[in-house]
């Protein structure tokens, strides 16, 4: 039988806290402000792309690519370390380590914020039975995997169309204003006198 990890508690904890409810088997449900996004990932054919694209469609956003806000999944780290060892000093067990790096942008592009979700699992080795290792470890990813897009979830129900126009609005002035100053200086150069490579070295 394979070994569950400690996930399933830690998740029960938040969900009561946060008054998520169950939709079926293994899926949340959640009241999303936002009910318009676009979907993007560094890794445009990942698992977590589609899981994200799911969980979102389930919960009542229409994602599009004309949404007038973007949520793109930067980057996803796996790092895997042993944590106990047999007496032969062999790995007896794993700890895996998920990070899903995301951002929000305007429909122009624009990052208005970006974030971390982290989860991790823990599995068992036994090197005399390496396929059961597989099939524990790919287990153990994917319910890792479904634990991240629901902390993902967690997030956007925080975010609402007000927040995200206000950052843009930030973003929007924060970006004219450097370039503002970007002009200002080509322009002072622009006005400075140049010397003639005459006038640049005297005559001896």
């Amino acid at each position: 039988m394979l070994k569950r990890n400690l996930l399933v508690i830690g998740l029960a904890t938040l969900l009561g806290a946060c008054g998520f409810q169950l939709r079926g088997t293994g899926s949340l449900t959640a009241d999303l402000a936002l009910k318009e996004l676009n979907v993007s990932a560094r890794n445009a054919y990942g698992e977590t792309l589609n899981d994200v694209r799911e969980m979102l469609q389930n919960n009542g956003v229409r994602v599009y690519p004309g949404a007038p806000y973007q949520l793109h999944l930067a980057r996803e780290d796996e790092t895997r370390r042993a944590v106990s060892f047999t007496s032969s000093a062999r790995a007896a067990e794993y700890e895996l380590i998920l990070d899903l790096d995301y951002e929000i942008r305007s429909q122009k592009d624009m990052l208005l914020l970006s974030d971390k979700v982290q989860v991790q699992g823990f599995y068992t080795k036994d090197n005399n039975n390496l396929i059961g290792n597989d099939q524990e470890a790919n287990q153990i990813r994917s319910e890792m995997r479904r634990e991240l897009t629901q902390q993902l979830l967690m997030r956007l129900q925080n975010l609402t169309p007000e927040q995200l126009e206000l950052l843009q609005q930030t973003a929007e002035a924060k970006a004219q204003a450097e370039a503002d100053a970007l002009e200002a200086a080509r322009q002072q150069q622009a006005d400075q006198p140049q010397q003639s490579p005459i006038q640049a070295f005297p005559v001896q």
